[in-house]
């Protein structure tokens, strides 16, 4: 893993016109407060991983961008920055079209160093007990779920099977590149509504 990753810098490069200058700006701001980060990325959008841990993520869209931290729900730094947005976007800090949507840069400033103490303190995102008939959902594949609401929501409503089928063929990979390629994989059907096999269900 790289401090700066070319993964990400063709990754911003590609990106829209308007989202360029608030990636950059994302990214030297992460680094500037949290000099041991390094970058990655994970289903398909750029990770800042601090310790080997997800510390926060980026992303950009054809109309806007994103941004948020992991642990946010463990945080009170975005609890007090997120109350008055409208959280209908990946990560709880809404639609970024410019830097000025973005906290301010001591409130980032505080949310990053919130975001490090939590990750030293070994705080993990929360997983729902899973009933006697459940298959527990792994933490990589629980971070990827939750960093998209909508699909978590309808992951969730799903039957015990549904879940299973994908809880299953995720964690049988048998390597990290075979995992993520699956899970992102997972993440557009699951998102359309699709079970594991549905190009095998009679129509």
């Amino acid at each position: 893993m790289e401090k700066y990753s070319s993964k990400i810098d063709s990754y911003i490069e590609k990106s829209q016109d308007f989202a360029r200058p608030i990636l950059h700006y994302i990214r030297e701001i992460v680094h500037e407060y949290c000099p041991d980060a390094e970058e990655t990325m994970k289903w398909s959008f750029p990770h800042f991983i601090y310790k080997g841990k997800n510390l926060c993520a980026m992303a950009s869209f054809k109309q806007h961008c994103t941004f948020g931290f992991w642990l946010e729900k463990e945080m009170k730094t975005m609890q007090e920055i997120t109350q008055d947005i409208e959280k209908n976007s990946m990560f709880s800090l809404g639609k970024i079209t410019k830097i000025e949507d973005l906290p301010s840069k001591p409130q980032l400033k505080k949310a990053i160093k919130e975001a490090i103490e939590l990750t030293d303190m070994g705080v993990t995102l929360k997983k729902a007990t899973p009933s006697k008939t459940e298959m527990e959902i792994p933490d990589y594949f629980l971070s990827a779920l939750q960093a998209q609401p909508k699909t978590l929501d309808i992951f969730e409503k799903a039957s015990p099977s549904f879940r299973k089928e994908y809880i299953t063929w995720i964690t049988e990979a048998k390597t990290e590149a075979t995992r993520n390629k699956r899970m992102e994989q997972a993440l557009e059907w699951v998102t359309e509504g699709k079970g594991r096999n549905w190009k095998y269900e009679k129509k």
